[in-house]
């Protein structure tokens, strides 16, 4: 049906979520939502051969939304 790779399906997933989190109004929402479209640009970035700047920069993000996450659910208790 459709000749798409399935690193390219994986690359378009991701690229899908991240537009959706930078839809929520809610800042933890947002961060979960963005935290899943990361991780997966960082499993698209090792499907593309070990594409290091999609990886490097998606792994920080991911690194940035866990800190403020684990923050945020810390203090609530």
């Amino acid at each position: 049906m459709f000749d798409i790779p399935l690193t390219e399906w994986v690359g378009y997933l991701a690229s899908l979520v991240l537009m959706i989190s930078f839809l929520m109004k809610n800042i933890n929402t947002l961060r979960i939502i963005n935290s899943t479209g990361c991780l997966l640009f960082v499993i698209y970035g090792f499907m593309l051969s070990t594409s290091w700047p999609i990886i490097i920069s998606n792994t920080f993000i991911l690194g940035v939304n866990i800190y403020y996450l684990t923050k945020h659910f810390s203090t609530k208790s």
